[in-house]
């Protein structure tokens, strides 16, 4: 019965794609890619129809000097009507900074692995937790206007600790939103889910978080990051995570490279009747130049090879 009522009766309409190659993406590579290059690509990419880009992190320069000019991306990010700039907060002094800074909305990572969670923040998943209350607080105290997400890594997996239980990650989501967040996503952060395993775990959580579960975080290291995306499609989700090119991947993951590519997710919910309000060939235009930026990285995807089928629709 459960099954039943989660399941919608058809696929959503509208699909929202949010950009996360200028973090995420950019995090795994080692050259630092000048700030011209990256206003250019947000400018690019927000007339090739996207509205939702994560523009960097606020971290010390010194962790992360690839997003060391945060500050000065989203300010420019801000300036396109429409646009919801988006950073990643690792703790309380990301979140002051990201409120100082009016963004749009700041992702804080909540990894349900214990050890992933060391790793990456050197706290247990509890005291980040405490964390995201503080950052709730803060932001509140302010009068800031910017959401807080908590983006639930390693949900499907870990490659430190291996199984990570579904009830942990239950136990995780109604924590967070106890402490009064405005957004959850579960992050499928080193390539470990299927569609099978998506399900359930969508299954279990939105009961319990309903319309503030909205967003779904697949990487394509096995090859199946949008087997995954349709899998969250068919219970309702309609907001996903992508980086151009496919790049990106988790530090404290080894292994883990390769996001879903915005412009093969694009193409797939357009080609579905799904709406995203993407340009595809201003998408893959872009995804040129950003090879031209990248010189010696290694991009991922499918559409940019193939091109569009002759057959392929067009969706508004």
């Amino acid at each position: 019965m459960q099954e039943q009522s989660l399941r919608p009766r058809s696929l959503p309409r509208v699909g929202i794609i949010r950009e996360m190659g200028l973090r995420d993406g950019l995090q795994s590579i080692a050259a630092v890619m000048p700030t011209a290059h990256k206003i250019e690509w947000i400018r690019a990419a927000y007339e090739a129809g996207q509205r939702e880009i994560e523009v960097g992190s606020f971290v010390p320069a010194r962790l992360l000097p690839q997003l060391a000019d945060t500050a000065e991306v989203l300010a420019f990010a801000k300036t396109l009507p429409g646009l919801q700039a988006s950073v990643l907060v690792p703790n309380l002094k990301g979140a002051e900074r990201a409120i100082a800074e009016s963004a749009c909305l700041m992702l804080v990572p909540l990894s349900a692995s214990h050890a992933h969670s060391l790793a990456n923040l050197r706290k247990a998943p509890d005291e980040v937790v405490a964390d995201i209350a503080r950052i709730r607080a803060a932001r509140d105290a302010a009068g800031s206007g910017t959401l807080i997400e908590v983006g639930i890594s390693t949900a499907f997996g870990c490659t430190i600790q291996g199984r990570v239980e579904p009830s942990e990650v239950v136990r995780l989501v109604k924590a967070v939103l106890d402490t009064g967040v405005d957004r959850v996503s579960l992050a499928d952060t080193v390539g470990y889910a299927d569609p099978a395993m998506v399900r359930e775990m969508f299954e279990l959580t939105l009961p319990i978080a309903g319309d503030r579960l909205n967003c779904g975080h697949f990487h394509d290291t096995r090859g199946l990051g949008l087997a995954n995306v349709y899998a969250a499609l068919e219970l309702g989700v309609s907001r996903f995570d992508a980086c151009l090119g496919g790049i990106g991947g988790c530090p404290h993951a080894p292994g883990a490279s390769g996001n879903v590519a915005t412009e093969d997710l694009a193409y797939m919910l357009a080609s579905m009747g799904i709406a995203t309000g993407q340009d595809f060939d201003a998408l893959l235009a872009l995804r040129a130049r950003l090879a031209g930026w990248l010189a010696g990285e290694t991009l991922h995807g499918s559409l940019w090879r193939a091109g569009l089928p002759k057959t392929m629709k067009e969706f508004a």
